[in-house]
């Protein structure tokens, strides 16, 4: 089953378990974001990636360029472990890490949680790749996807027991939105997507293919 049918499955799921009147939040929240159009103006294909330097899951310091030095990499923003959406799509790149090293790349995925909260997501999902610690956003930020939670959605989230701001140290409500990026070692953006609905993902599929034509 592709990514896209297992998102779309569980948004299905989700649309049968959630009120009507909850789910009106969520789909307006995601809505105004889409009208703001903010991945026009996220780093694209062309554009020169930021370098950075993020704690992972147990404390160690990652840089882009330390990777770029011996190997293409590819980046996965997600929004935390506690989005059902992100878990299914890094248990997808999970099931190609073996093709995405086999073509000379490391897969990194970035989330604004704190590095426990990441260890968690890494333990619970069984990742043997990079989970970094993005707290802030900056680095989110560096790349353009970063957006605030409406305020109505924090509420909401917060009747599920869901808190953003745990997770994340702050109370800001910063989000990323879901983007993946395959950069070259000269730190250039070759493949991207970016999407300002959170149940659309960059397909594993595709990310191979590109990492393959290199």
């Amino acid at each position: 089953m592709s990514l896209k049918d297992q998102l779309e499955a569980r948004l299905t799921a989700s649309k049968k378990a959630i009120p009507a009147e909850k789910r009106v939040i969520m789909e307006n929240a995601t809505n105004e974001l889409l009208a703001k159009e903010i991945s026009r103006s996220a780093l694209g294909e062309g554009d020169t990636a930021p370098d950075f330097r993020l704690s992972n899951a147990t404390g160690k310091q990652v840089s882009l360029s330390e990777v770029l030095k011996e190997k293409i990499a590819v980046v996965s923003f997600y929004r935390g472990g506690w989005c059902p959406y992100c878990n299914i799509e890094l248990k997808a790149l999970q099931s190609v890490l073996p093709q995405i090293k086999k073509n000379g790349a490391q897969l990194i995925a970035i989330s604004p949680e704190q590095p426990d909260k990441s260890l968690s997501t890494q333990e619970k999902n069984e990742l043997s790749f990079e989970v970094l610690s993005d707290v802030n956003n900056k680095t989110a930020k560096d790349f353009g996807l970063v957006f605030r939670m409406p305020d109505e959605l924090q509420k909401l989230y917060h009747e599920f027991g869901l808190h953003v701001d745990d997770y994340n140290g702050n109370d800001d409500y910063e989000l990323p939105m879901p983007a993946t990026y395959v950069i070259d070692k000269d730190r250039k953006i070759i493949y991207s997507f970016t999407h300002e609905d959170y149940t659309k993902r960059a397909e594993p599929s595709k990310i191979i293919a590109v990492l393959e034509s290199l």
